[in-house]
């Protein structure tokens, strides 16, 4: 198993590096970045040039590459040129941003996979039931909205809540426009109020659409493996259903859910940017719509570099666990 690790980790480092490499391109390719300051009264071309040099944007494209990426490794991701924010330091605005997404993403992630596998395995061992006709309804209701549908509908009864609340003479609960500037502070029961008051609608949001996914695969998965051979001849040894479920089929049927949660890692962080838009967060969604309307290089290569590297993680990850679940994958 460790060779089997080591193998997938050296194969993982030249393709997040040539990802790094197209990404790069792509960004300088895409335009200029001193278009805005350009068009600002007052700025001479001159000034324009000496600010170019200063970025070093007058050089090749592949020196340039080969400078970011040399001061990447070292920690230095560069400063942003957006008018707004200019001279800040990439590294420090996108892993801030980065770790707001984290505790939306990480939370949705968790609940999704584990309903998701709950709900699917459920529906599949009780086939054609009740619960597996609703299960499959909300799971094909969620597939049919949006991300962004689903986060304005939930923004809309987080607000109704509250003011039935405020009505009541009772504080707010829901937040719906970004968390607590302040955190969190108060005794233990406060402090859980206004968490899940903070937390709950975002999260509930990513996690309806990822739930349908994984509740759907792992039903499919689930029914495949039910009907193969091997869990038949378990069955004709009389060992009971429940063991012969979670102890022979489970293992065999998270094989394709593990595929999916890899390859979700990227899709995530896309629903995150339209839900942290919808209820105000300043997280990763904020910092790429910002510096895709800045057009603000090297901040987009900051978000580029970390959701890149993230796909690649949660890719490895999936690798080591097809691992794990089915000795004869490493053996390959």
């Amino acid at each position: 198993m460790i060779r089997y690790t080591i193998r997938r980790v050296l194969i993982s480092i030249p393709i997040l590096v040539v990802g790094t490499f197209l990404a790069f391109i792509m960004v300088a390719s895409a335009g200029d970045p001193l278009a805005e300051l350009r068009a600002k009264p007052g700025v001479t071309e001159e000034d324009v040039h000496n600010l170019s040099v200063a970025l070093g944007l007058d050089q090749p494209v592949l020196v340039r590459y080969w400078h970011w990426v040399t001061n990447f490794v070292q920690g230095d991701w560069g400063t942003s040129v957006a008018l707004g924010q200019a001279r800040a330091d990439v590294y420090t605005v996108v892993t801030d941003s980065f770790f707001v997404t984290l505790r939306l993403v990480v939370g949705a992630e968790i609940l999704a996979l584990v309903l998701g596998m709950a709900v699917g395995v459920l529906a599949a061992v009780k086939q054609y039931s009740i619960f597996d006709y609703a299960a499959t309804s909300v799971a094909f209701l969620m597939f049919s909205m949006p991300v962004f549908c689903v986060a304005v509908v939930l923004k809309d009864y987080g607000i109704q809540l509250n003011n039935v609340l405020t009505s009541m003479g009772m504080d707010r609960w829901l937040t719906t426009a970004g968390p607590p500037s302040g955190g969190f502070s108060g005794n233990v029961g406060e402090v859980i109020f206004k968490y899940t008051g903070t937390f709950l609608l975002p999260t509930v949001s990513l996690m309806l659409i990822s739930f349908a996914a994984y509740s759907r695969f792992q039903r499919s998965s689930m029914l495949e493996t039910l009907h193969s051979d091997y869990v038949r001849t378990a069955r004709a040894k009389g060992i009971s259903s429940a063991r012969v479920t979670f102890r022979h089929a489970f293992r065999n049927a998270l094989i394709p859910v593990v595929t999916l949660f890899s390859f979700n890692a990227g899709s995530v962080l896309t629903g995150a940017i339209i839900t942290e838009t919808v209820f105000g967060w300043n997280g990763m969604g904020k910092l790429l719509v910002n510096a895709v309307r800045q057009f603000d290089p090297n901040m987009l290569m900051g978000w580029l570099v970390v959701t890149a590297t993230l796909v690649v993680v949660f890719n490895l990850v999936a690798d080591l666990l097809y691992g794990v679940l089915d000795p004869r994958i490493r053996l390959g």
